[in-house]
């Protein structure tokens, strides 16, 4: 289905970005992705202070202009019942929907520490103390789920909003090599090989955008 926009940041650096990137995709929705100026303040502050603004990601849909990465997989799912954007039974949705929530408003020291950049890799990357209660917590959702649902994704065998919304922190797993084993390994390299996300990926490697405070060498 054509005749939508959606307005990002940066495919390398905005984590949010790709979450509604890829709730689009779940949704079927063909977008035209159009990426704004970083010299607007707002916009470079969505980067750099790692957190949703009013300016970006922004979908435009049916006359319906939707911000926020939330607020977009919400519509999407009302928009798209069929899609399977949600599990279908309602305990299990409501599973999702928790942990969907979880991510959108929390895990700000695993943000700050560990920002979004799929052009770096950081071998060895000393993960300090504040991240670490993140990442913990991160696995045990991803655990829960995927004991819970048999995986190979968080609620089963197809993708949904709640693996939009953790894929970020896959590449964020990718990008500072953070050891993962079991479950939690083949769960991240599940997301990683999942065709939409390696289209973004290869989209990220070509832009030109380059911020030096998120390219320093930690």
């Amino acid at each position: 289905m054509a005749g939508a926009k959606l307005t990002i940041s940066s495919r390398n650096y905005s984590s949010w970005s790709l979450r509604a990137w890829l709730c689009c995709q779940l949704a079927g929705l063909d977008v035209e992705v159009e990426s704004v100026s970083l010299d607007d303040p707002n916009n470079r502050a969505e980067l750099l202070l790692l957190s949703p603004t009013v300016m970006t990601p922004r979908l435009e849909h049916g006359g319906a202009s939707v911000w926020d990465t939330f607020a977009i997989a919400e519509y999407l799912e009302e928009e798209f019942p069929n899609k399977g954007l949600l599990p279908a039974e309602k305990v299990k949705r409501a599973h999702c929907r928790s942990i969907i929530g979880e991510m959108h408003g929390g895990f700000y020291n695993l943000r700050s520490a560990l920002p979004m950049n799929l052009r770096a890799r950081y071998p060895g990357f000393r993960v300090f103390t504040g991240a670490k209660g993140d990442i913990r917590r991160v696995l045990t959702i991803w655990a829960e789920c995927l004991d819970a649902y048999g995986g190979p994704f968080l609620f089963g065998d197809k993708p949904t909003l709640a693996d939009a919304m953790y894929a970020p922190v896959c590449t964020r797993f990718v990008t500072y090599d953070v050891p993962l084993d079991g479950k939690a390994a083949h769960y991240r390299d599940t997301i990683m090989d999942w065709a939409p996300m390696k289209q973004w990926t290869k989209d990220a490697k070509a832009e030109p955008i380059e911020i030096e405070e998120l390219d320093i060498e930690f």
